[in-house]
């Protein structure tokens, strides 16, 4: 099977999936409807949890603060996250030993929080031990998922020719061919983060070709965005294969060479919060919700350079042309958030107001919590 009958066949899935759901396909943008045109509201569940990249600051933060102490483990951000009524976190799993293990499964427990894993995928053959030592140290902490990802950077940054990103493919590939017998072995869930790196469809031919329950999808909200694709179109295609979520709305901006695009406080950008929320809890009752609020400058997305289509293989001129579009329409008003310009302390504080403002419009705006 060539790539485009493959491509026709997963859109057949997809809708055959979407349609049997009573979902509609064009209709994500105003909201989810039922078969008989109802709206579906968010399902109420437990309190969002937070991501450690949320605290983009603060995590090893070098800014001496005593309002704002820097979290230098996971046990820290575990404990500061209950006080602020997140309901778990997603955290990083380095340097982790069997005495803190121990620490951080009792302190959960005590606290009454979930946790999530992230892991880098393993290189080859010899870094399998190290992948397979985090991967055991999150499940006796509690952990049922371990987010990951193929890339650390950007597409449009790390790659310069098609030749280059099929490379990058094989790789990702390979890697999550030797992690799939070892969270097989250990019935642990890994969940490839859309992440600046593949386009929707992608992703699922990627967890397609891997073809395992026990490897599917962190779904980003915001993320392919920059890769030019409209939020809610990516939300209803990865939501049938995610196991966990990234929570964020996205503030955009034109630019000289393309767009800005900012990770701003839940319900002041482009996505359509409640529908996402209800579909992906429709799809996976058990999926969860962890917000991904980071606070910072700007990222610049120059999809008016011919440099950032030299991965992009086969893109339609109407992507831009939609994106654009979506960018004007529904530009940001106002600033959109930066630390740049002030001091460390004043950072820290920016981050944690945002980070409390997403948390209680989860809260009230949808059912989580």
């Amino acid at each position: 099977m060539d790539k485009k009958e493959l491509m026709i066949e997963q859109e057949i899935d997809r809708r055959k999936f979407l349609r049997g759901l009573g979902l509609g396909i064009g209709g994500a943008a105003l909201g989810i409807y039922g078969a008989n045109g109802e709206t579906i509201k968010p399902i109420e569940g437990p309190a969002m949890g937070v991501v450690v990249h949320s605290y983009w600051a603060r995590w090893n933060s070098k800014t001496a603060s005593d309002n704002y102490p820097s979290f230098t483990n996971a046990l820290q951000l575990l404990r500061h996250c209950k006080e602020i009524g997140a309901g778990g976190i997603q955290v990083t799993l380095n340097d982790w030993t069997d005495d803190f293990t121990k620490k951080m499964r009792d302190e959960r427990e005590k606290l009454g929080l979930y946790m999530e894993g992230s892991i880098g995928l393993p290189k080859n053959e010899a870094d399998l031990a190290r992948f397979e030592a985090q991967l055991v140290y999150a499940k006796e902490a509690g952990a049922k998922i371990l987010r990951t990802v193929c890339l650390s950077g950007r597409r449009y940054e790390n790659f310069h020719s098609q030749a280059e990103f099929q490379h990058f493919k094989s790789i990702a590939i390979q890697s999550l061919r030797l992690a799939e017998p070892i969270v097989r072995k250990h019935k642990i869930k890994l969940a490839v983060e859309n992440h600046k790196d593949f386009r929707a469809e992608e992703m699922v031919e990627l967890i397609k070709l891997i073809q395992s329950e026990w490897v599917g999808v962190t779904l980003d909200f915001g993320n392919n965005i920059s890769l030019l694709e409209n939020p809610m179109e990516v939300i209803k295609t990865l939501a049938p294969y995610s196991f966990s979520t990234h929570v964020k709305d996205m503030g955009v901006q034109e630019y000289e060479k393309g767009f800005l695009l900012s990770e701003v406080p839940l319900g002041q950008g482009i996505v359509d919060l409640p529908a996402a929320v209800a579909l992906c809890k429709k799809l996976n009752p058990s999926i969860t919700f962890n917000l991904e609020m980071i606070t910072r400058d700007p990222l610049k997305i120059p999809c008016l350079d011919a440099a950032y289509y030299e991965t992009m293989g086969d893109i339609s001129s109407s992507a831009l042309a939609k994106t654009l579009g979506m960018v004007r329409e529904r530009k940001f008003e106002g600033k959109l958030p930066s630390t740049s310009q002030l001091t460390g302390e004043q950072a820290l504080a920016f981050e944690e107001k945002n980070i409390v403002d997403c948390l209680q419009y989860s809260k009230s705006k949808l059912g989580l919590g």
